[in-house]
Order: C-alpha cells, then structure tokens, then sequence
C-alpha cells in the first residue's frame, strides 16, 4: 500500500482514538449535553450537506436508481444498523467486551471479500491470518467475559451481528466505489450520509437531550467530520479488510495513549498481547500488495475503458 493511504488510514483510526478518548484528554469537546443521536444527526447533516455542495461544484453526476439504494444501503449499513445494536447492548457488556467483539471486523472483512469484492484467495488468506494474530493480541489485552445471563448473551449476539454487519458493509461499499466513483466519491458520500442523518434525527426525537453547546458541535467538527472524510476517501482505494483495520488501529493507539498518559506497570501479558495487536495491525496495513492500489485518473480510466466493464480488485 502507497504511503499517503496508510497515513490516511492512520490518521483515521487516530481520529477515531481521539474520539475515544475526547472527554479525557479534551473535556471541552465532550458531547454529554445530547443525545448519541442526535450529534450523529447533526455530524451527518453538515458531511452531506459539504458533500453534496462539493460534488455539484464540481459538477459530478449523482447516482440513480439501484446505484443511489445501493449507496443509502452503505450508510444504513456502517453507521445506522451498528450504533442501534451498539445503544440496545449497552449497560450488558463492558467497554472491554466490545472493543474485543468489533476487533473481529477485520476477520469477517477477509471472509468475505473474495465473495464480495472479488480479491484474490492469497490476498485474503494474508489478511486474514494477520486478522487473527492481532484479535489474539486483543484476547490478551481485553479477555472476553462469558455472558452470564440471557440478556448478556443476546447483547454479545447482537454486537457480533454489528460486527459483521460492519464488514460486510465495507466489502460492499469498497465494490460500489469502485464501479460509482468515477470522478469523485463525494456523491455516494452525500447519498449514504443524508440517509443516515434523517434516520439518527428521527431517532433523536424520541431520545430526551439537554441544550446544545457550542462545543459539542466544536468536537463533531474538529474530530468526527474529518475521519468521515478520510474514510470515504479511502474506500475506492483499499481492500475492505484494510480499511477495517481501523478498528484494530484504534484501540491500539488508545491503549499506547494512556499506558504514555498514566505510566502503569505493564505485565507481560498486556505487553504480549500489545506486540501481536501491533503486528497483526501493521501487517494487515503495511503488506505489499499484489497490484497497485487504484487512485485518481488510474480508477477512473480502469472504469471507463471499453471492455471489460467489470471492477478490477482492489487491494
């Protein structure tokens, strides 16, 4: 993978770190005043919104019919399906139990793509052994806890389902890039997104929330407007179990954050699982591709060309 697109995939699961851990290190960013649901009504409003203006500025040509479904369906899918499993198991696992659940993202990404996204066996089976090796770093660092009643169990059912759902969403909208995004991807941007926040808004109205501040909205749009971007710009350009290693990256840099903020002492095992959740990361990231990856005119001219009118893989 080229350079730029692993610095921006680090910077993404930086972002989403940061976002993590936003009440901590800044707590005038914190954005307990209101509801989940509505700061993602609002984040997704402005992305679309910024989107849409971009695209038409530029004079893109916006999806239709089955393609224009298709790119709500990558919105609903990533964002919407996710946060309502995620809200309906809260209380039922500990924050450890679902950074671990979410790590299996990448595992299901590698399952999938050669069904999905046409990679290649090779290409999937790499992914998928580093996959493995960092969800073991993970299983080091956040022991997942044996459900101890019906609900629990159903929540830890409901966040595998979110998991997979997640992976599956992202071979679908790596696929779907590819073959919309000819000149931009800020078109399918806006579609999936203004999907999204009408559904969060409409959740919102039933979500009791406190007044607005000002910098809650601050936090939406130093933090979270910023990964959104990165992401979708990443996808026509990696491999859906690449992109998912973000949530793998993430939780990474989380964990090196506070060991850097707090200093604890560190047993062996955390730093055991510390080295595999690295190195299963990084290889996941950093491995060499088996073709280049498609960016700007290259994608453009693969998907325009004559014959054949088929996506080539993306790696």
């Amino acid at each position: 993978m080229g350079l730029p697109l692993a610095l921006g995939l680090l910077l993404l699961s930086a972002l989403w770190a940061l976002g993590t851990l936003r009440t901590e290190l800044f707590p005038r960013f914190g954005s307990d005043t209101v509801s989940h649901a509505l700061g993602q009504a609002v984040l997704f409003s402005i992305f679309a919104v910024m989107a849409a203006c971009i695209a038409v500025v530029r004079r893109v040509e916006f999806p239709r019919g089955r393609s224009a479904w298709a790119c709500a369906g990558v919105g609903l899918g990533l964002f919407l399906f996710p946060a309502a499993l995620l809200a309906w198991a809260q209380g039922e696992l500990s924050t450890f139990d679902r950074v671990a659940v979410f790590s299996l993202t990448p595992v299901f990404a590698a399952v999938l793509e050669p069904y999905l996204q046409g990679s290649t066996p090779s290409r999937a089976k790499a992914a998928l052994g580093a996959s493995l090796t960092a969800i073991t770093g993970v299983l080091f660092l956040f022991p997942l806890s044996i459900p101890g009643s019906l609900r629990a169990g159903t929540a830890l059912f409901a966040l595998l389902t979110a998991s997979f759902g997640i992976a599956t969403a992202n071979c679908v909208a790596v696929r779907l890039a590819v073959r919309v995004a000819e000149r931009s991807i800020l078109p399918m941007a806006a579609l999936a997104a203004g999907v999204t926040a009408i559904c969060f808004a409409a959740a919102a109205t039933f979500n009791p929330h406190a007044a607005w501040r000002s910098s809650s909205l601050l936090g939406l749009l130093v933090i979270d407007l910023p990964a959104l971007f990165l992401l979708f710009w990443l996808m026509p350009r990696l491999a859906a179990s690449r992109m998912t290693a973000r949530f793998l990256l993430a939780p990474l840099m989380t964990l090196v954050l506070g060991m850097a903020l707090e200093a604890p002492s560190v047993p062996v095992r955390a730093w055991l699982g510390t080295l595999l959740l690295g190195g299963g990361a990084g290889w996941l990231v950093f491995a060499p591709a088996e073709r280049p990856e498609l960016e700007g005119l290259e994608l453009r001219n693969t998907l325009t060309a004559d014959s054949p009118r088929q996506p080539p893989p993306v790696d």
